[in-house]
């Protein structure tokens, strides 16, 4: 029943992507405007708005194009942040705070503009619930949504008791639930695919297979070096969120990477399921999350598999006996699907910050950067990438507020970095038996 139990493969993105980027490695020495390193959604739409405006830019990519989270995630597009509202008006103010929440809006509806506007074939379904495993959680949710639609003017949010919930979702696991129609769900590497070809057709130059080992300042700007090439430039961008931390890129940009950490997540997907079976999961085709700490999150995909991720890894290495593990998690929601083959298996890095809220900006006249989603990432990533291309062109407004969210370097210094965050995160996870 189980492939590559306790070995994340090949994920059921790669299955079914629809092309490959035609990129080469950088073997010689160039010359751009801007180097962007990082081939996933940052990189390449921060890429895509350059070109467009007639610069010259380059995105350097260790692997390929959409390897790391951009193209295998759960493939949510969420509004809001891994951090609640509340916390950002504690720590920016409630104006900044209603700014924040208006881009996080604007990224999704940003993300529909790029799809349609490029003719992106990635599986866009609106619809997301949140949802409450014990009642404490479905009266915050609703008390949530109350407070969004009186504070922050986002009136959309619907809540729905336990009788209700069972009206769309084939499962009595949950108290109660919020419904958000302006978020959904995509198959995150086929959009990430998409921009990435946009970004070429529009003039970037695409290199992959071409791991940065240093960048250096020159007289004239900067010196981004790749093993068998350099490319000299006057201006960086950071777009490797996770693969920037210090477990993989110990010497890149170390003002910045101490700033954010990895964090490990999983997906099963099981084999094509009967439509009428799919539908009887989740009959509106939304994709669903509850709140606990370590949260459960799935979807349907187009051609009715059940997307189930959850588990995290906050040591770097990969739980035992992973998609059991999946699976069994799959049949506390489900339990109809005993039973089930699971045809892929997979996992991959996002990064956290301490607060959980994105971190973005300038590291000097000539670094820019944006990371840390914290998970929620696949509508940002894009949008962001159109707000830092703006700030590198002269207009910094749309980077302003998040430049405002302080961040906080996570304490143990490279050695003991790690076991501090398993063991802060220990009492996170209690927290969701109570």
């Amino acid at each position: 029943m189980f492939k590559n139990d306790n070995k994340t493969a090949a994920s059921y993105y790669e299955h079914t992507r629809n092309f490959k980027i035609d990129a080469p490695k950088l073997q010689q020495d160039i010359k751009a405007n801007v180097v962007i390193i990082g081939g996933g959604l940052t990189g390449c739409s921060t890429a895509l708005h350059l070109a467009s405006s007639g610069v010259d830019v380059a995105v350097v990519e260790s692997r390929h194009f959409g390897w790391g989270a951009s193209g295998r995630s759960g493939g949510q597009i969420i509004n809001g942040f891994s951090v609640g509202q509340d916390v950002l008006e504690k720590l920016v103010g409630m104006d900044s705070a209603k700014e924040l929440w208006d881009h996080s809006v604007q990224s999704v509806e940003y993300t529909r503009q790029l799809i349609q506007t490029y003719n992106i074939d990635c599986d866009l379904t609106m619809g997301y619930l949140h949802v409450g495993v014990k009642q404490r959680q479905a009266k915050e949710l609703e008390q949530w949504a109350e407070r969004l639609s009186s504070a922050y003017n986002y009136p959309v949010m619907a809540y729905h008791n336990k009788s209700e919930l069972a009206e769309f979702l084939g499962s009595d696991r949950y108290q109660g639930g919020v419904s958000d129609p302006g978020s959904g769900h995509l198959h995150p590497l086929n959009y990430c695919l998409g921009i990435s070809k946009a970004a070429k057709d529009a003039g970037a130059k695409l290199f992959q297979n071409s791991a940065v080992v240093k960048v250096e300042s020159s007289a004239t700007g900067k010196v981004v070096y790749c093993g068998n090439g350099t490319i000299r430039c006057d201006q960086v961008v950071y777009g490797c969120n996770a693969y920037l931390a210090s477990f993989n890129r110990s010497g890149l940009a170390p003002k910045i990477s101490n700033k954010i950490m990895p964090v490990g997540t999983y997906i099963i997907a099981t084999e094509p399921l009967p439509e009428e079976v799919a539908l009887g999961l989740i009959s509106n085709r939304a994709a669903i999350a509850d709140i606990n700490f370590v949260l459960d999150y799935y979807r349907l995909s187009a051609d009715n598999r059940m997307l189930f991720g959850g588990r995290v890894s906050y040591s770097t290495l990969e739980p035992l006996k992973l998609t059991q593990s999946l699976y069994n998690r799959m049949l506390r929601v489900f339990p109809q699907l005993q039973g089930v083959k699971i045809d892929f298996s997979w996992g991959g890095y996002v990064a956290i910050t301490r607060n959980r809220a994105p971190h973005i900006g300038q590291m000097d006249d000539r670094s820019w950067f944006a990371h840390g989603y914290s998970g929620h990432g696949m509508a940002l990533t894009g949008y962001m990438g159109k707000l830092l291309a703006q700030a590198i062109l002269g207009d910094r407004e749309g980077i302003a507020c998040f430049e405002k969210v302080p961040h906080k370097t996570f304490p143990g210094g490279k050695v003991l970095r790690i076991p501090a965050l398993v063991a802060a995160m220990g009492y996170y996870k209690l927290k969701d038996y109570f």
